[in-house]
């Protein structure tokens, strides 16, 4: 499977700029979509689990890396695309979950977190030792960050054994923080082309020092803040007059291609761009789940126009009530008066619903609203009004008018704009 990434450099280097989308997700239905678009797309699927999704003890999916693994490849059996072109990675490995802790305890845990990975059969591994831990003040130093990363890569070395070959690694500094921006951007400035330079020197002598070499040449991609981002309400859009001295460093680096975290609500122009200026791998993640929550409040909106008021399952409702009990999903974000923090809450970029969809109150109603719009059809002038891609797919023939499909469909138009970017230029895409 790490045939699929080498490729992918390979071309990248011969001037042939085109990218795979990295699909940050473990919600079922985001996984089901993005492995109906590759089966119908006939390219790879590359899913990766964060670490704040899965860990050694279950994060907050409540899943460890091999019964991640198990859930994505049964969902590509069962629809149809075949094993050999699903690609599984493990983005921010490192002390993130335990970075209030002394650095010793929380690099046995990172230990232990890569370890889970590696033997669950994980095939690309983003190390990201960036965070300060408990004591330590950011940024933390080049070499501190490369001391760190190396010991990981010991672990998966020797968690891999012979098998170690098959393994691909992405480094990196300038990573965004897991979960989205806690703050208002107004500007986020590239990559210096120096730091990264440095990054690059510092990680190679490292891992030289470590005996390691071998292990360097598997070092695929750089992670570099290209200048774009999200927080609750706003984007910044990258702009490629910005990049093209960091774009240059990788010209003597024959193995190495650009890796772009938080590309998720780029227009499709700039993702094309990205993957043309060596941004080779896009990661998106809330743009999926975002799209999945709009789909479901807009069924929910033809719910409330077709079902009897004492059999609504009143999904919005009890969402946003779920949430305000429970408030540790979104509450570090929250800004401004009650009804500016409800419309970040529920309709911000940083889409802090994906982290309630398994509360059972909340899966209760969404269950419901399905069930209720399954037993009657879909008015399809209210399908118009709330969903119209996916009303003209509906009336076009391509598309079932069933709710589970009308979901899925909704969370493609977003792998759709990502296709297209990351294609071939002689490529058609679906």
């Amino acid at each position: 499977m790490s045939s699929v990434l080498d490729q992918l450099v390979r071309d990248q280097k011969a001037g042939e700029a085109h990218g795979i989308t990295s699909v940050c997700s473990a919600h079922p239905l985001v996984l089901e979509a993005a492995v109906a678009q590759a089966r119908e797309s006939g390219r790879a699927l590359l899913v990766e689990a964060t670490s704040n999704q899965v860990d050694q003890y279950g994060g907050y999916t409540g899943m460890r890396p091999a019964a991640f693994r198990a859930l994505v490849l049964d969902t590509a059996d069962r629809l149809g695309l075949p094993r050999d072109r699903v690609v599984l990675g493990g983005d921010h490995l490192g002390p993130n979950g335990w970075r209030d802790r002394p650095a010793g305890a929380a690099m046995e845990e990172a230990d232990a977190l890569v370890r889970a990975y590696v033997e669950a059969g994980f095939t690309k591994i983003h190390l990201d030792c960036s965070f300060a831990c408990a004591g330590e003040s950011l940024p933390l130093p080049d070499d501190v960050v490369a001391e760190r990363t190396v010991r990981l890569v010991r672990v998966a070395e020797d968690a891999a054994g012979a098998d170690a070959a098959r393994l691909r690694y992405v480094i990196g500094t300038e990573v965004p923080v897991p979960g989205g921006a806690d703050h208002v951007l107004t500007d986020v400035p590239p990559t210096s082309a120096g730091a990264a330079r440095r990054t690059l020197d510092t990680h190679r002598a490292a891992f030289a020092a470590a005996g390691l070499s071998a292990a360097w040449e598997r070092v695929m991609a750089l992670v570099v803040q290209p200048g774009v981002e999200f927080d609750h309400h706003g984007v910044v859009d990258y702009r490629d007059d910005r990049t093209a001295a960091l774009r240059a460093v990788l010209d003597d680096e024959p193995r190495i291609v650009f890796e772009a975290h938080s590309t998720d609500y780029q227009l499709p122009d700039s993702l094309a761009r990205l993957v043309r200026d060596h941004w080779a791998v896009l990661k998106v993640g809330p743009q999926l789940t975002f799209a999945l929550r709009e789909a479901l409040f807009a069924l929910a909106a033809v719910e409330r126009e077709t079902v009897p008021e004492s059999d609504l399952s009143h999904l919005v409702e009890v969402i946003d009530r779920r949430m305000r009990e429970d408030p540790a999903g979104w509450s570090r974000y929250a800004e401004g008066d009650p009804l500016e923090q409800r419309l970040n809450r529920l309709y911000g970029y940083s889409d802090r619903v994906r982290y309630y969809w398994t509360d059972p109150e909340i899966a209760a109603a969404q269950h419901r609203l399905l069930d209720n719009l399954r037993d009657r059809p879909l008015p399809l002038p209210l399908l118009s009004a709330q969903l119209p891609l996916q009303y003209a797919r509906v009336r076009a023939g391509t598309l079932a008018p069933r709710p589970h499909d009308i979901l899925v469909d909704r969370i493609r138009d977003v792998l759709r704009d990502y296709d297209h970017a990351c294609a071939r230029r002689s490529e058609e895409y679906v």
